[in-house]
């Protein structure tokens, strides 16, 4: 009989059995498993034809009229794809030459004996399913168990219904092992609270400086080794003070949004492995980081996480409801202390998508461009003393490709009215050209070759950077869908709220009116009015 706190079965859940170890480390594809000839084949016939496109279909990107488009395109294009260039260079230093290293070093203390005193598994749930709740605890049993090192398992929720499945499969699976639960049940509504209640209750115990604490999603399921790949490096740099892994996603949804997000991870990896070679990341990832808790039983860090705020010159003061792994990350830079990045460190991100997915997707692009801009600013702020400059100058290249993304459509459109349909299909293959140059980078670090990733690529470039000009000036309005649909700054229907919002259709409006003005200009398809044009159109 199932236990009364199963709750209702997900229909679809049972899947998970048929791809759970589909993404093991060890089962990785390469060379001709992953280059198979049919992908090589897939490959140069998308170019063969892109090339008999240009070949044959009406072609004017270099008539008199539109040749100043053609060429500003041109040049942004040299601009965003050397910088991609130059991440893909130094990813490839790092997974080439000094994460091998790392990893031979860190062996090396591994099997000398040495371990660390004791691990913590900070773990936050809310309303899981029984079924993944419990592969998640399975895989933290199995690090413990294969590691020998005493670990405590914090967890963090909100409901019994998911601290029963938990006991109950901790008395079934885990008896004999040096692991304990320690459960703290938040009284105030919201992931960080829960954060900062765990953190709060570590504080008051005997956690010392040089454990390691693991934080992770109630979703987010251990590959074997994820753990014991990072330990190793806490004694090998005795600053660093964090480290993110790698992800794979499961997803339990529509076939396009999910080769979506393995393409999003596999340009995690990319930029991660670039960022990591500076010894920063961007982000340590809430799904799974693994910290030095030195840092993390500072009050300043407690309340960081629990509170987190920002003083808006439109929204006042506000919390963030989500990205406590950007504020994590920004404590934590601020401070000047060390990250890396772990690529062979895994786990599983669990994804229940309903519908067709584009809300969601559309949702999470909501989420994390507002995390980024709410952090971004301020870590900018840091300046360059702070951190290694190139990662300094990422975060202000952030801030630079939402507004650059949208220039080359505007382009495209004033050339179309101007030409007609010609340029738009010249553009078309343009972006078909580049964005394949692009996904061939990716292609080698994703699991398998889908050649839908150039438009996907395109798709994700261009709702992203709409989206982040969305949420610029509405910093304060949060979603966190996956999270109990959670919302903060969307309601309210004060004379106040109202006027802030019509400030921020204004702001938005006057923004993206003087991009597409100054585009426009910087093309030589506008020219600057005369004083003499001025005052006619004034009427003086």
């Amino acid at each position: 009989m199932p236990s009364p706190s199963d709750g209702p079965p997900d229909p679809r859940v049972p899947a998970l059995d048929r791809v759970a170890n589909l993404d093991e480390p060890t089962d990785w594809p390469r060379g001709l498993r992953k280059w198979t000839p049919a992908a090589l084949f897939s490959i140069a016939l998308y170019f063969a034809c892109c090339l008999l496109g240009a070949i044959i279909l009406p072609n004017s990107i270099w008539d008199i009229e539109t040749r100043q488009i053609t060429l500003v395109i041109g040049a942004l294009g040299v601009w965003r794809y050397g910088w991609w260039f130059v991440h893909a260079l130094r990813a490839y230093i790092y997974g080439r030459f000094v994460y091998p290293k790392m990893r031979r070093q860190g062996r090396e203390i591994w099997a000398s004996g040495w371990r660390p005193r004791h691990l913590h598994f900070m773990m936050t749930t809310y309303k899981e399913h029984r079924r993944i709740t419990e592969m998640v605890v399975r895989s933290i049993i199995r690090e413990v168990r294969n590691s020998g090192v005493p670990g405590t398992i914090w967890l963090g929720s909100s409901v019994r219904f998911d601290e029963d499945i938990v006991i109950d499969f901790l008395r079934r699976e885990a008896a004999g092992l040096d692991i304990t639960l320690r459960i703290i049940r938040q009284n105030v509504p919201g992931k960080r609270a829960a954060i900062g209640l765990v953190l709060r209750a570590m504080s008051r115990l005997p956690v010392e400086e040089d454990d390691l604490v693991v934080f992770m999603d109630g979703d987010f399921i251990l590959a074997e080794g994820a753990v014991s790949r990072c330990m190793p490096l806490f004694k090998l740099y005795p600053d660093l003070q964090a480290c993110t892994t790698d992800e794979e996603v499961i997803c339990i949804g529509p076939r396009w949004i999910e080769t979506w997000l393995k393409m999003r991870f596999a340009q995690r990896r990319l930029a991660m492995q670039s960022h990591a070679l500076s010894g920063r990341v961007l982000t340590l990832t809430g799904r799974m980081s693994v910290f030095r808790a030195r840092h993390l039983l500072q009050l300043e860090f407690i309340r960081l996480l629990e509170a987190d705020h920002l003083n808006h010159w439109l929204w006042g003061d506000f919390r963030f409801l989500s990205g406590d792994d950007k504020s994590t990350w920004y404590y934590m830079l601020k401070q000047g202390a060390e990250m890396r990045y772990v690529p062979d460190a895994l786990g599983y991100t669990v994804e229940v998508i309903e519908g067709s997915g584009m809300d969601r997707m559309v949702q999470n692009f909501r989420r994390w461009s507002g995390n980024m801009l709410r952090n971004g600013a301020r870590a900018i702020k840091l300046g360059p003393q702070r951190m290694p400059l190139f990662i300094w100058w990422c975060l202000i290249d952030q801030r630079l490709s939402m507004w650059t993304m949208l220039v080359s459509p505007v382009l495209a459109v004033a050339a179309t009215l101007l030409q007609g349909p010609s340029y738009l299909v010249s553009y078309l293959i343009f972006i078909a050209v580049s964005r394949m140059l692009l996904s061939l980078f990716l292609f080698g670090y994703s699991r398998r070759i889908e050649m839908t990733y150039p438009w996907i690529l395109y798709l994700n470039q261009l709702i992203n950077a709409s989206v982040k000009v969305y949420c610029i000036f509405r910093l304060s309005k949060q979603r966190w869908s996956n999270r109990g649909n959670q919302t903060a700054g969307l309601g309210g229907a004060s004379m106040v709220e109202s006027a802030r919002n019509l400030m921020a259709n204004w702001c938005t409006a006057i923004a993206v009116t003087l991009l597409i003005l100054a585009t426009l200009h910087y093309a030589k398809l506008v020219e600057t009015p005369t004083g003499t044009a001025i005052r006619d159109i004034l009427g003086y």
